[in-house]
């Protein structure tokens, strides 16, 4: 008896895909409140349903997102699959690397709160859907991201990068899941209870 069931196969697309990101969001993963919904990852607060599935509800009370501007083409994810034929498991270490230009104080002081905290963290690729809106993905819906390496550099030369560059990093039972299509702006979604996103 087969233990899976494949539902779909996949031909080649007609549309050209764009690397990057856009912008990323940042959630305190205590932030994300607990329901009975069905489809809820685990007591976060998100619900993972449908068919594909995908993040259709975000429950954070009066909790915000804190959304970080990103140059262009500086920064990316990755999502590695670590599998084992030998132990029969498999699990996925998703991987995202925020690049931001310029030291300044008030970053160095965030610095600091986001290398204490958990996450769960979303990004808004520059790759759209059919209708122009940003793909938004999310990752550490189970156990949280952790910001486990990265520099602050000042450059030497005049044209050096000076800012930083921080790496966070998780590792979960499922792949990342796409966050449902917005309305007009990114998780403005009916479905998604959450405070005033805060942007800078």
């Amino acid at each position: 008896m087969a233990c899976t069931a494949l539902t779909k196969g996949r031909g080649l697309s007609c549309d050209r895909s764009s690397g990057g990101i856009k912008y990323v969001y940042f959630g305190v993963y205590d932030d994300f409140n607990a329901s009975a919904t069905t489809g809820e990852v685990y007591g976060t607060g998100i619900i993972v349903s449908g068919s594909p599935q995908s993040i259709t509800d975000i429950e954070m009370g009066s909790n915000v997102l804190y959304r970080y501007t990103l140059p262009r083409g500086e920064s990316s994810l990755t999502e590695t699959i670590v599998g084992s034929t030998e132990n029969g498991s498999v699990y996925y270490t998703p991987s995202i690397t925020v690049k931001l230009n310029t030291l300044t104080t008030a970053d160095q002081d965030e610095l600091i709160r986001l290398g204490k905290s958990k996450l769960v963290v979303f990004a808004a690729l520059n790759a759209t859907l059919a209708n122009g809106h940003n793909v938004i993905v999310g990752m550490g819906l189970r156990n949280g991201m952790r910001l486990n390496s990265g520099t602050d550099v000042s450059g030497a030369a005049w044209g050096d990068h000076n800012g930083y560059s921080w790496t966070f990093e998780g590792m979960e039972e499922e792949p990342m899941m796409m966050v449902a299509d917005y309305t007009t702006a990114p998780f403005d979604n009916t479905a998604f209870t959450m405070g005033t996103m805060v942007i800078s």
